[in-house]
């Protein structure tokens, strides 16, 4: 059986996680954590030999550095990672021997749609994202987002800007932030938990692709997931498609 600490065990993405490991009988749950707990004593205390993590964004460096110290393999779900961040976890990665997943979203669905969209934006290179969530999220633009124009750009190359730069009235942007040629809004509204859709503009004509999720149910199957198959890795993993 592999043992499993949750850090960030209080919060609502923990709980579903402690829930989840207990009932499949390949896991075993050895520990929880929270805010002020000492995370790599515990890890040497429960022999944790991964920790899933669901904490906050501003301190997720430094969560990482104590995984690996305490000698365990992380599922990171929390978001905000720079690239400048991911080319420091790569090599403390490889010093400690272990492996990090950091994956902006744990859905099978909301992998699929990111796959999706990728295929989508060969053949409608003009795309948008609206991505919708709770409003006690902590950052935006979600990291699914993110990744999902990441994806976009590595598969295409480089997708097609508006014909315009519409003037902006107010000082803020409304016409979203912009990964490449990409521009993403972000909704934060009482009543969702998360969802987006990918949106294709053509000639006469657009296309949505569009992942709900109903409940925090659906990311336990792709924690699941990754715990289990991360044991068998020494790396930074981004993204949960990595490991499908």
């Amino acid at each position: 059986m592999i043992k499993v600490l949750v850090n960030g065990a209080k919060g609502r993405m923990g709980q579903e996680s402690i829930k989840a490991i207990k009932k499949d009988p390949e896991l075993k749950l050895v520990g929880e954590a929270d805010i002020g707990d000492d995370l790599t004593g515990l890890i040497a205390k429960t022999k944790a030999e991964v920790v899933v993590d669901f904490t906050q964004p501003g301190s997720r460096m430094e969560t990482i550095k104590k995984i690996l110290a305490g000698g365990a393999h992380g599922v990171i779900g929390t978001t905000g990672f720079a690239d400048k961040d991911l080319k420091e976890i790569e090599k403390l990665c490889g010093k400690a021997g272990k492996a990090i997943l950091i994956a902006p979203n744990f859905a099978i669905g909301a992998i699929l749609m990111m796959q999706f969209a990728a295929r989508a934006a060969k053949h409608l290179p003009d795309v948008e994202i609206i991505e919708y969530h709770h409003d006690n999220k902590k950052d935006a633009p979600s990291g699914t987002a993110i990744k999902t124009a990441q994806l976009i750009n590595e598969t295409v190359g480089k997708t097609k800007a508006p014909n315009i730069e519409s003037e902006e009235l107010l000082k803020e942007r409304s016409q979203g932030a912009k990964v490449g040629n990409i521009r993403i809004h972000a909704v934060r509204l009482p009543g969702y938990v998360a969802s987006q859709e990918v949106i294709f503009g053509g000639t006469g004509q657009s296309l949505k692709i569009r992942h709900d999720t109903i409940n925090r149910e659906c990311f336990m199957p792709g924690v699941i997931l990754a715990c289990k198959k991360i044991v068998k890795e020494k790396k930074l993993i981004y993204g949960l498609e990595k490991m499908l």
